[in-house]
């Protein structure tokens, strides 16, 4: 079925499409590629090196660096929230957000963009240990006071379902 088809039937069936919030990516590991142009009726679409689809960035090569690096951000940025706010409070408080704000930033589509550069696994995992630290609240000495084991490399743990 090629566009123009699908555009023709969409038409017929009264459904409401938007073109312009369509991208065209090609996947090749060509360096050079050809163009190829997608229309939508009379619509161009455009092209894109790489577009987000349920919270999963995939690029053209189909490397994952991009999404490594979004998953990063956010994981930090949902860290430092509950640092700020939480700093004085409870350690069942503490746990709770942190399995509730930082872990799934971390473990979301993991299965998808599993990292297997080590920059990566260790950039994931210094996020992973200080949250952990924070929430089970390990004293100076490295020590924990629960039994929870946040040396465990987070790639590791959820190649493995322990998460």
């Amino acid at each position: 079925m090629d566009l123009n088809s699908l555009w023709e039937w969409a038409v017929e069936n009264e459904m409401k499409t938007n073109p312009g919030k369509s991208k065209a990516v090609s996947f090749t590991k060509v360096r050079v590629k050809e163009r190829i142009r997608y229309y939508l009726g009379d619509l161009l679409i455009l092209e894109a090196s790489s577009f987000k689809y349920l919270g999963i960035i995939t690029r053209s090569e189909l490397n994952r660096a991009d999404h490594v690096n979004y998953a990063l951000r956010k994981a930090w940025k949902a860290f430092h929230f509950k640092m700020r706010i939480l700093k004085k409070g409870n350690n069942n408080m503490k746990r709770l957000v942190y399995t509730a704000l930082v872990r799934p930033t971390l473990e979301y589509g993991a299965v998808c963009w599993d990292p297997y550069r080590e920059g990566q696994v260790r950039a994931l995992n210094r996020v992973q240990k200080r949250a952990a630290k924070f929430a089970n609240n390990i004293n100076e000495s490295g020590w924990l006071r629960t039994g929870w084991n946040p040396s465990s490399p987070l790639s590791t743990c959820a190649r493995h379902g322990h998460l």
